[in-house]
């Protein structure tokens, strides 16, 4: 079995939470796209864990995971992610972590010039978390990166990235005009990081063509979510890789394969990391409100998330795109506060109602139309199957799983690893 678990919207779904919980049934868990620059947040039986690189299988020690070849690896990251969990207890070796030969480091450069653009972008920024996602992925397709197989061999290695330094001083000291990249410092830095790593440094390819024969549960797990996709999301808004489920096979190193299933995670609500367009964004006390009752603050920066009413126009979109056979509805529980619970079901754009999600300018002309469900005003966080719930929070669950038009199978309702429950066909 082939499984990828995507996110709907704009990232922060709750992946890493469904993921920690599904990868029991699961021998293999990979990541196929993506940096350090989003989170997953873990809460289970060994403590609260934020993973920015590895994958949430780690947190199993009977799972094996990879780091595919669509990711972009910072290694001081990866170096300091894998020593924490050591520290908590969690093992990490060869045995049970991966890392595609073929995926690209994120170097010090990258990060540099990351900031430099955002500073010279100003009021225009994207909103990047300055962690150098895309001047590393532009490098990639530029054929200008390194490569977690390059560091067997260091000769060749140094002499390439020379080269590339020299390149990329054209533009930080040319363009920019910043102080020049330093080869030396880069070097040291990439011996520095590495040197720990390089056992783990495989073709992932082989190994999961390999498990598939042996008839190993394979599990895909993304970054952020359909509508932060380089191709499909609110361009140029987006991340600099692919977030669909689709990509899962190519950028795990098994491009051949095709998925048995995908499951999209969506919140009971809408929250938004960044720049860029979020039609059903709250504004003020109710915005503060739904922030705080969701702790939304960015895993991966702190940042606080916008936040707002579900979306109904945004998910059937990501839905759509990811191909989603089945959703799981996080966050269920932050609701619990409200009488009456808004849910954005169109847009006016431009005098015009729609429910089809626009792009472009459309988008950002964009104002949501409500319509509003009675809420159930109690803790639910104890609810462990349907009949557990208050009629109101099901009435709340088949009203989006209708509009949205895919069947809603997990519910989670609290942050540990068990506060979830599994809806009646």
């Amino acid at each position: 079995m082939l499984t990828a678990i995507v996110g709907i919207n704009w990232g922060d779904e709750g992946k890493g939470r469904m993921v920690d919980l599904l990868s029991a049934d699961y021998d293999v868990v990979c990541r196929y796209q993506g940096g350090n620059n989003a989170g997953h947040t873990v809460i289970n039986d060994s403590g609260k864990f934020i993973l920015n690189l590895l994958p949430s299988g780690v947190l199993r020690p009977e799972v094996v995971n990879v780091m595919g070849n669509g990711m972009v690896i910072d290694i001081q990251h990866l170096h300091g992610e894998i020593e924490s969990l050591k520290k908590a207890g969690i093992k990490v070796t060869p045995e049970n972590l991966k890392i595609s030969d073929r995926a690209v480091i994120c170097l010090p450069y990258h990060v540099r010039q990351d900031i430099l653009e955002e500073e010279r972008l100003k009021d225009l920024k994207f909103g990047s978390t300055r962690r150098g996602i895309a001047p590393v992925y532009s490098d990639k397709y530029m054929k200008k990166g390194i490569r977690m197989g390059d560091l067997k061999n260091k000769d060749a290695l140094k002499k390439h990235l020379l080269q590339i330094v020299e390149w990329k001083n054209l533009l930080i000291s040319g363009g920019y005009n910043s102080e020049k990249i330093n080869p030396e410092e880069i070097w040291n830095w990439l011996m520095k990081y590495s040197s720990d790593l390089e056992e783990f440094v495989c073709d992932t390819g082989i190994y999961l063509e390999n498990a598939i024969k042996e008839n190993k549960r394979i599990m895909f797990e993304a970054q952020l979510g359909a509508l932060r996709d380089i191709d499909f999301g609110i361009y140029p808004y987006t991340t600099s890789s692919s977030t669909i489920a689709a990509y899962a096979p190519v950028g795990s190193g098994i491009p051949g394969r095709k998925l048995t299933d995908t499951i999209g995670i969506m919140k009971a609500y809408s929250s938004c990391v960044g720049e860029g367009p979020f039609t059903c964004e709250m504004f003020g006390k109710e915005a503060d409100a739904l922030r705080e009752a969701g702790g939304e603050y960015g895993a991966a920066t702190g940042r606080p998330r916008r936040v707002g009413p579900f979306d109904v126009v945004a998910s059937r979109y990501g839905t759509r795109i990811q191909g989603a056979d089945t959703l799981a509805l996080t966050k269920l529980d932050i609701l619990s506060y409200l009488d009456k619970i808004p849910v954005c079901t169109g847009y006016s754009v431009n005098g015009n109602v729609t429910t089809e999600f626009p792009l472009g300018e459309d988008l950002n002309n964009a104002t949501p139309i409500y319509e509003y469900v009675d809420g159930w005003q109690c803790d639910i966080g104890k609810c462990r199957k349907q009949s557990d719930l208050p009629i109101e929070a099901v009435n709340y669950i088949k009203y989006i799983e209708e509009k949205v038009g895919c069947p809603i199978k997990y519910i989670s309702v609290g942050a540990e690893r068990e506060d979830y429950l599994i809806m009646e066909k």
